[in-house]
């Protein structure tokens, strides 16, 4: 058995935490990006941190639920949600490190030295 990573996988907060009861948050992790979906009445708000650009990944646990904050190196707003078992929290911090580490590595392009 390999140990694949899962192509992609959906973390719903809880509906017992504030801001969550009729619509709760939804984190997206794939191996392109990482995405916070909060459904609305009509339609939803997405906003998205590409996998390679995500600098950290926060989790604070309390007694029942986590938090958990997503920040970019690009310097755009973090992708924070709250309401998540600790387990969720976890496993998402888990799987962007992992496709982290998958994504192909590219060499910074070489400097053209006239000297030479």
């Amino acid at each position: 058995m390999t140990n694949a990573i899962p192509k992609e996988e959906t973390f719903i907060a809880s509906h017992w935490t504030k801001g969550n009861l009729f619509f709760p948050i939804r984190i997206v992790v794939n191996s392109l990006h990482v995405s916070k979906v909060k459904p609305r009445l009509f339609g939803n708000n997405e906003e998205s941190i590409a996998i390679a650009q995500v600098a950290s990944v926060q989790i604070s646990t309390g007694i029942l639920w986590s938090n958990i904050r997503i920040d970019s190196t690009g310097g755009t707003n973090p992708i924070a949600s709250h309401g998540h078992r600790k387990a969720d929290a976890q496993r998402i911090r888990d799987l962007i490190e992992a496709h982290q580490a998958a994504a192909p590595r590219t060499e910074p392009p070489q400097r053209f030295d006239a000297r030479r």
